[in-house]
């Protein structure tokens, strides 16, 4: 039986989300948390929606795992209390439910939505705060960094603003950028695209910072899309101030054609008006 699991954690403390030898991660330890509470010989894999690096943390992750359904089937009852015993207090698992058929927790996602969060407070980040805020010591210009901000929405290839890895596209829809001043304090990005490449919040974060600082003009980012290789002036802003809020998935009965979309190799204009973000 497949399961879906929703989870959060403080990144803080991990070594990202994959598994790594003589590593702490996220991966490991809901792996052997899961493998103790279902009672099973052998852990079970687990798919991500969202491989987070170290120190990023998650409200809103998801993951698939196929276990035998004897086990589901005994311990189901009281799954989530056993998994709250055994997992640290740094992670927490909210839901546990059997996915629907064609569920594929990274595959079948329709869009992760991310938030960066900077205090630009000339006193420093609250320090209740310092875990999930970026301290920032200059005031930024929330106006500018949103002019900046939306001129990258769209699909477009984000090769200036990614790790390019082997074989791999670096084309995404960016659904949403915007940035918006919480409190005189804090300032907040929101970041929604159908699947991000390696870095490339921290990265397309990093570039509207200097936007926001004056060191360059809000129709810089936009410029770096012309590029065809990552761009050295895009710096990549600490991973401390990035959460995975939510993960959208289509209903059920789209989720086997989603799958099947998603796995193939992307190029521009290769998306349909069917992948669009939508409210609806």
């Amino acid at each position: 039986m497949r399961l879906r699991l929703d989870l959060g954690y403080d990144g803080t403390d991990f070594s990202g989300w994959a598994r790594q030898p003589s590593q702490r991660t996220v991966e490991q330890t809901v792996d052997e948390a899961l493998r103790q509470a279902l009672r099973l010989d052998s852990a079970p894999r687990l798919t991500v929606a969202g491989r987070t690096d170290a120190g990023v943390h998650a409200r809103g992750q998801v993951v698939h795992a196929d276990v035998l359904a004897a086990a589901w089937e005994k311990e189901s009852p009281r799954l989530l209390l056993r998994l709250r015993g055994l997992l640290p207090s740094d992670v927490r698992v909210t839901a546990v439910r059997l996915a629907p058929e064609h569920f594929d927790a990274r595959f079948a996602a329709l869009s992760r939505r991310y938030c960066y969060r900077i205090s630009d407070a000339p006193s420093g980040v609250d320090p209740l705060r310092r875990r999930d805020v970026l301290s920032h010591n200059r005031t930024l210009d929330v106006t500018l960094m949103s002019e900046a901000a939306t001129r990258l929405e769209g699909e477009n290839d984000f090769v200036a603003f990614c790790r390019r890895r082997e074989g791999a596209s670096t084309v995404r829809r960016l659904i949403e950028f915007s940035w918006a001043r919480l409190t005189d304090d804090v300032i907040e990005a929101t970041v929604i695209a159908d699947a991000f490449c390696h870095n490339m919040v921290r990265s397309l974060v990093g570039a509207c910072i200097a936007v926001g600082e004056s060191r360059m003009p809000p129709t810089w980012p936009a410029q770096l899309l012309e590029t065809t290789s990552r761009s050295n002036a895009v710096h990549v802003s600490p991973a401390h101030g990035l959460t995975l809020e939510e993960v959208r998935y289509p209903v059920d009965a789209e989720l086997h054609a989603r799958t099947q979309r998603t796995r193939t190799f992307r190029q521009l204009s290769d998306l349909s008006k069917e992948d669009r973000w939508s409210n609806d």
